[in-house]
């Protein structure tokens, strides 16, 4: 048996990756004030998305998971948020369209602020400071006052937080997620794009659809689907002392709930036995997350499972893959099939970002689109042969026209990556990279369909 749950029983294990505040007393006092503001999402909420979790896990839908890598301050802009929704609207109508699954729409928004760092400290010209480690830390200007850990900071998070869940909730439910409103979402700068003109013919054939079916009385008014969209929020749970602040017992139910975002995940850095993470996230109801990179072996998995999900229950665990391209297929299978010999309910999902970065001769970080695409290919590949799902995508993208990986259709060149290279942290797509990612996935996604139902014939 497991020793009793509490939210603050995770202070009794190690925990890595957690920023040094100077003033306790400082943070004691934010901690408290923390705990009487409304809680951000509800455990309702959060029951719902593992609901449809388990339809992914289960085969019969897809997961879409994107958005920054770090929100930032100074980024925060409702043109920004819009913009970002609708990309992701975007990919999700291509995979619908193509797949003919139900797409879960994830973002890695109002609350992805805190980033896991490989070194305490970074140094530049001599000078050795504190590392950045996210707005909700410290500041990422290189001054020794702003990379002291602040944990008035956790505040503005919040209240950013809140106002951009009240925006995308709006977005949502508003009227804008109206699937008649499916040609407006191409953003400007998108007629640049080679697949700006298969996304059209895309939304050109759902609008001859919706035409029929108006004619045949169905409508938004007598189908609420078609004018609305369930989108949810997620973050890494890094930064313990903000997460607890937010756990919170459900009225209904009786159980603890992380009411900071509805997904939460565990990054590679902070997934061990014993960690503080892992210990924190056993006790709350919300689906959580689990990064998987090359150090994790099938045995360690395993009992990371046994932790985490004791109960097995569909669409609590999301496994999220993260290699490289040129590593995928040697070790995602040792997972997958252990996994399933297990008859765990996982979904299976790829992050085809953090194993492909690369230092350009200029010196900017990058992650080149073949090499995102070539992990996506053999991530698919892997389920394929091992007659499993390949259940969904974990990327960092913007709806903001950024130069930050190269390749693509659009041909983005290392030269070209000081034009818009606007990151707090690591290279994101744009929305034309992402746009085309989607059309990708949707082909892999469409032949793994055929092979189904060639099985099954």
């Amino acid at each position: 048996m497991s020793p009793e749950w509490t939210p603050d029983s995770w202070r009794a294990h190690e925990a890595r990756q957690l920023p040094e505040y100077p003033d306790q007393a400082e943070l004691a006092e934010v901690e408290r004030e923390l705990k009487s503001y409304p809680p951000l999402v509800f455990a309702g909420e959060a029951r719902a998305l593992t609901a449809e979790l388990a339809q992914v896990a289960a085969g019969k839908a897809f997961l879409l998971q994107g958005g920054d890598c770090a929100e930032s301050f100074a980024e925060f802009h409702p043109d920004n948020i819009r913009d970002t929704f609708r990309v992701v609207l975007q990919m999700a109508v291509v995979l619908t369209y193509a797949s003919k699954l139900p797409v879960v729409k994830l973002g890695r928004m109002a609350g992805q602020f805190a980033k896991p760092r490989s070194a305490n400290t970074e140094e530049i010209d001599g000078v050795s400071l504190p590392s950045y480690r996210g707005d909700i830390v410290n500041d990422i200007a290189f001054t020794p006052e702003g990379r002291i850990p602040d944990p008035k900071r956790m505040i503005r998070a919040y209240s950013q937080s809140a106002a951009t869940l009240n925006l995308l909730r709006a977005f949502a439910q508003g009227g804008y997620a109206n699937l008649h409103q499916v040609h407006s979402w191409t953003l400007d700068f998108m007629g640049r794009s080679p697949w700006a003109a298969q996304y059209q013919a895309v939304a050109d054939r759902i609008g001859d659809a919706l035409d029929f079916m108006a004619a045949c009385g169905i409508n938004p008014e007598t189908v609420p689907q078609l004018k609305g969209t369930a989108f949810y929020t997620s973050h890494e749970a890094l930064l313990l002392p903000y997460e607890q602040a937010f756990t919170r017992q459900d009225s209904l139910t009786g159980g603890w709930y992380d009411t900071s975002a509805h997904f939460v995940w565990i990054g590679d850095r902070t997934r061990f036995e014993g960690s503080a993470h892992v210990e924190y996230l056993r006790g709350v109801g919300n689906p959580i997350g689990l990064k998987c990179g090359p150090s994790l072996d099938p045995d360690s998995l395993l009992r990371m499972l046994d932790t985490l999900d004791p109960n097995r229950v569909p669409g609590r665990i999301t496994l999220i893959t993260r290699y490289g391209h040129d590593k995928i297929e040697t070790h995602l299978p040792k997972l997958v099939r252990a996994v399933k010999a297990e008859g765990r309910p996982v979904v299976w999902s790829c992050d085809p970002m953090h194993g492909n970065v690369i230092k350009t001769g200029n010196g900017f970080k990058t992650r080149p689109f073949d090499r995102i695409l070539a992990e996506v290919r053999g991530f698919f590949a892997v389920h394929r042969a091992e007659g499993t799902h390949g259940g969904g995508i974990h990327a960092e993208m913007t709806g903001q026209n950024v130069t930050e990986c190269t390749g693509g259709a659009m041909a983005l060149t290392d030269e070209a990556l000081a034009d818009r290279y606007n990151t707090h942290c690591d290279p994101r797509l744009n929305a034309g990279q992402s746009i085309e990612l989607a059309f990708l996935l949707a082909e892999m996604l469409n032949q793994e369909m055929k092979e189904r139902e060639k099985d099954a014939a």
